[in-house]
């Protein structure tokens, strides 16, 4: 059954509550040495790479939400455990990842956070929540709410600013792509063409951060390219952006401009369809022409 306005209010302010305290554990491990292990899911080292705080912060926020998962029948689907399928089968599933980053959090650099969506079985984000344990900073959105940054709506510019310069932001794992030179070349001939100053390229991570730095720091896009490894993110890593996004007026599809599949039946990861986050629907549209001509090379 839909939920309503009240309802929705509700479970995103227990998300904020999980994320929160999700945020507390990984703020009081950051910087302590901390038991790192391997998993499977993706072809780089980000992908491959879990830590006990990704699963002591896991833990946290399942807690924080069973009662909630138990009072409106929801689904999990989370990063640490097995996908059960129930997402397929109910109404809505929490889409939790406890530690978006965890490269960036073990290497000690900015990048890290926590990540919790609310997701209809269509496949619509109702709610997102995404928490900076390092710099406290929290981003939330519900459907119709709109989205906001700590107590401060966000808001993208509406028209282009030509001294400005267009960020594009991309995960570390790019540098070895066959495309990476390619792209450096055509990004500033794109950003030029577009009306700005010019454009930079920084290669960082976790997914959940690079998106809000577009909404936070524009004009900015972050994108990541489709690829045959497996790999490329999972639903859990842009489930409560997209939700972001849309309250924010800003884009987020997939390389060919489709909407990104929240609840996919089959595989969570995205290396089939690359990812792209932009603050207007022009850059969005030049970037999917990008990596049409780049790719048909």
């Amino acid at each position: 059954m839909p939920l309503s306005v009240t309802e929705l209010d509700l479970l995103c302010q227990g998300a904020i509550a999980a994320a929160y305290q999700a945020g507390h554990i990984i703020e009081s491990h950051a910087g302590r040495r901390i038991a790192v292990g391997n998993k499977t899911g993706g072809s780089s080292l980000a992908a491959q790479m879990v830590t006990e705080v990704d699963h002591l912060s896991q833990q946290t926020i399942l807690q924080a939400l069973r009662s909630a998962c138990e009072m409106f029948d929801l689904a999990v689907l989370a990063e640490e455990q097995a996908d059960d399928g129930s997402r397929l089968r109910k109404d809505h599933f929490w889409c939790i990842d406890p530690l978006d980053g965890t490269l960036p959090f073990v290497q000690g650099v900015p990048g890290y956070s926590v990540s919790i969506a609310l997701v209809e079985r269509g496949g619509t984000a109702l709610i997102g929540v995404v928490y900076d344990p390092l710099a406290r900073t929290l981003y939330r959105a519900v459907r119709n709410g709109g989205a906001w940054r700590d107590s401060q709506p966000l808001h993208l510019p509406a028209a282009v600013e030509r001294h400005n310069i267009l960020k594009f932001i991309t995960d570390k794992s790019f540098a070895a792509d066959p495309l990476y030179p390619k792209t450096l070349a055509e990004l500033e001939r794109l950003a030029v063409a577009l009306g700005y100053a010019g454009a930079t390229l920084t290669l960082q991570g976790g997914a959940a951060l690079n998106a809000c730095q577009v909404l936070t720091d524009a004009p900015a896009c972050y994108f990541k390219f489709p690829k045959p490894q497996l790999g490329g993110g999972s639903v859990w890593d842009y489930a409560a952006t997209v939700c972001l996004f849309r309250e924010a007026g800003a884009i987020a599809c997939d390389m060919f401009g489709r909407a990104l599949a929240l609840n996919p039946a089959g595989s969570t990861l995205m290396n089939h369809c690359g990812v792209l986050y932009c603050a207007n629907q022009a850059l969005a549209e030049a970037m999917i022409e990008l990596y049409r001509r780049l790719a048909t090379r």
